[in-house]
């Protein structure tokens, strides 16, 4: 909004001229997004509290949750997404597609994520949303994003290839071979779909640490953030040979603005926990970072940059095969997080590090914007 307003002021306040940068702006709405979230908490934390709105705890997880975790309040990504829904609207230009799409993405996977955690809190038990319904949620309201993106043309039917020289792999097939069917190009939003059901729901299975889920979160936001600035500006992308995508550099205020909030959301989530994000928060928050991932066109870098989420999911996959197949379980308990639990580790050791982890595979990721 301010983008829009300053100018106008240009002849009365000298120096306004400065909230068109990306840069400025980007900077201020990390700082909005940080102060917003830290003031709002205490409160929220209290609010919640005297209403009993705590997280339900698995009675077959790890036997210590039971004693530190209960009564610890959840829905903590109401908070996180409020600061930075208000600092997008504020410095962000909201003439540019892509920015409404995030946002619809980031509100409407949080709503799906709050309506599982407010069953789980009045019903009293970990069930929640059926896993049905809530993917069919899910796919429904990315698939409605990804949609009206394809079909108004901001997203185009080209993958970046990592390590690869060549700019991109162009998945519109009526541009393989003369006479392909042009419904063939649909096969790019339903892939993309299937990775932002895929990180969102990744997302929720790595939070289950206080703070585990936060740090890597913040590490991809801050790496699709320099990605979307690169892929934004005609010099950068031509020079990295990446694909440049008009108005990507608007992403990366959202981008910063989610790690603002996610270290308001830290210095209460940090352990021991004062409160937890909940689906409200890791729903919304994966699907946010995957369908960033393929509006900058690195959409398969996600699985390198993300590679945590990659692992808690792949994790979860492999146990419940394993056992349907064999009946063995490969890890003590999944998600993995939990099995180096049930190893001994101590929950800040798993925590730090995996966060450790995802900065190592952030830098590997941006690697490969010269490893070409």
């Amino acid at each position: 909004m301010l983008y829009h307003l300053m100018p106008l002021l240009s002849d009365v306040l000298p120096g306004v001229n400065v909230f068109v940068y990306i840069s400025f702006r980007t900077a201020w709405g990390v700082v909005t997004a940080l102060l917003f979230t830290y003031l709002l908490f205490p409160w929220f934390i209290r609010w919640m509290r005297t209403r009993k709105v705590s997280q339900i705890i698995r009675d077959d997880g790890p036997e210590s949750h039971l004693l530190t975790k209960v009564g610890t309040p959840t829905m903590g990504g109401i908070p996180l997404l409020l600061g930075v829904l208000v600092s997008v609207l504020l410095w962000a230009r909201l003439d540019s597609p892509l920015t409404w799409m995030m946002l619809t993405i980031m509100v409407g996977y949080g709503l799906i994520g709050l309506y599982d955690d407010w069953r789980k809190v009045f019903y009293q038990n970990t069930a929640g949303l059926s896993g049905r319904y809530k993917l069919l949620a899910q796919i429904v309201v990315g698939g409605g994003v990804l949609a009206y993106g394809y079909l108004s043309g901001v997203i185009v039917p080209e993958m970046t290839l990592p390590f690869v020289k060549t700019s991109a792999l162009v998945i519109n097939f009526e541009q393989l071979w003369i006479g392909a069917p042009s419904w063939l190009g649909w096969l790019y939003p339903l892939g993309a779909l299937f990775i932002l059901v895929g990180a969102s729901n990744a997302v929720n299975l790595t939070d289950g640490l206080d703070g585990l889920a936060i740090g890597p979160s913040m590490t991809v936001a801050a790496t699709y953030g320099l990605l979307a600035y690169l892929a934004g500006h005609t010099n950068y992308s031509s020079f990295l040979e990446i694909l440049y995508v008009p108005h990507a550099g608007e992403l990366t205020i959202l981008a910063f603005a989610l790690v603002g909030a996610g270290l308001g959301f830290l210095w209460f989530n940090a352990y021991p926990a004062s409160i937890f994000m909940g689906d409200t928060g890791s729903l919304s928050i994966g699907g946010t970072l995957a369908l960033m991932a393929v509006l900058t066109k690195h959409e398969l870098l996600l699985a390198v940059v993300g590679g945590i989420f990659v692992l808690e999911a792949l994790s979860v996959i492999l146990q419940v095969g394993s056992f349907k197949m064999t009946g063995k379980r490969i890890f003590r308990m999944a998600p993995i997080h939990h099995h180096y639990e049930k190893l001994g580790w101590s929950e800040p050791k798993i925590i730090v590090r995996f966060w450790i982890i995802s900065v190592v595979l952030a830098l590997v990721a941006l690697s490969t914007l010269k490893v070409r």
